[in-house]
């Protein structure tokens, strides 16, 4: 199936989606140039292909392609905030290990010091 050589814009009622600053007669034989809120320039770079994008377009048409790099930033943050997390982890292990080794030199110097002798029997 070949693709259509015409676009029929969703938010025009059915019509051909017309390119934003495009001149189109009015009806009354006047020339107007066309001015459509949903005509959006996105530029960057492709999700998928890497490739740089500089295009404008319908934002009805730009939707997927902008739904796709909204799930990679999402993949990237969660695999970011995990990195984090791992650190964090191994960071507060070690500083539990530090306190618990100073604590038991403190023991053991503090049981030498104090040492109980055994009762006297009478």
């Amino acid at each position: 199936m070949a693709k259509a050589d015409r676009i029929i814009c969703p938010l025009m009622g059915g019509k051909e989606c017309i390119e934003d600053g495009a001149k189109v007669e009015n009806g009354v034989g006047e020339i107007e140039i066309h001015a459509c809120r949903f005509w959006v320039v996105v530029q960057g770079k492709h999700p998928q292909t890497g490739a740089d994008i500089n295009t404008g377009d319908c934002a009805m048409a730009w939707q997927p392609i902008l739904m796709l790099e909204n799930s990679k930033v999402n993949r990237e943050t969660g695999a970011a905030v995990e990195g984090l997390r791992n650190e964090n982890v191994t960071t507060g292990q070690q500083i539990t290990q530090a306190l618990m080794s100073v604590a038991m030199s403190r023991s053991e110097s503090s049981e030498a010091a104090y040492k109980i002798l055994p009762a006297e029997k009478s």
